[in-house]
């Protein structure tokens, strides 16, 4: 089963055991959608505004010395949006109305994220290209150039001296 498939389950279920949640979205650390639950919504513009907060939320615990980037709540006048970590490569976000539970929000969420987390982990431990034969293709040496990879342009250094 794929695992954006997976995923979409976790959103389901999740929304099942938390009627105040109006939506549920799952994003790559990109900004890109993974799998939604979000019938309001529109699921791309909060993925990539959910990237973008994760990053700013990223940066701030790392200036503040507070360790790695775990949550951000959002209150609304007419309800809240939660953002997890789940894991390095994704992010959980969470709209739920005025009326929820935060504590419950938090703990179901966290939840939530950490199954996310693993469900990307075992994607990316399953999901490495094959070489023929069935056999994993060698690691690039230094100089290969990767398939499907854009040139590294490096600008002209200038050849005046102050």
């Amino acid at each position: 089963m794929a695992v954006e498939v997976e995923v979409a389950d976790e959103l389901h279920r999740l929304r099942a055991r938390m009627p105040q949640l109006t939506g549920a979205l799952a994003a790559g650390a990109d900004g890109l959608v993974l799998a939604q639950d979000m019938p309001d919504v529109p699921p791309e513009g909060l993925a990539a505004l959910t990237a973008a907060a994760l990053g700013v939320g990223r940066r701030m615990v790392d200036l503040a010395a507070r360790g790695d980037f775990r949550e951000l709540l959002v209150r609304g006048a007419d309800g809240y949006l939660a953002t997890y970590a789940a894991g390095p490569t994704a992010v959980l976000t969470l709209l739920a109305d005025d009326r929820v539970n935060v504590g419950r929000l938090h703990l179901e969420g966290r939840r939530c994220g950490a199954r996310i987390a693993e469900l990307m982990a075992a994607r990316s431990a399953d999901e490495r290209p094959f070489g023929a034969g069935g056999g994993r293709f060698p690691p690039p040496r230094a100089g290969d150039r990767i398939q499907g990879a854009l040139p590294l342009r490096i600008p002209p250094q200038s050849r005046h001296r102050p």
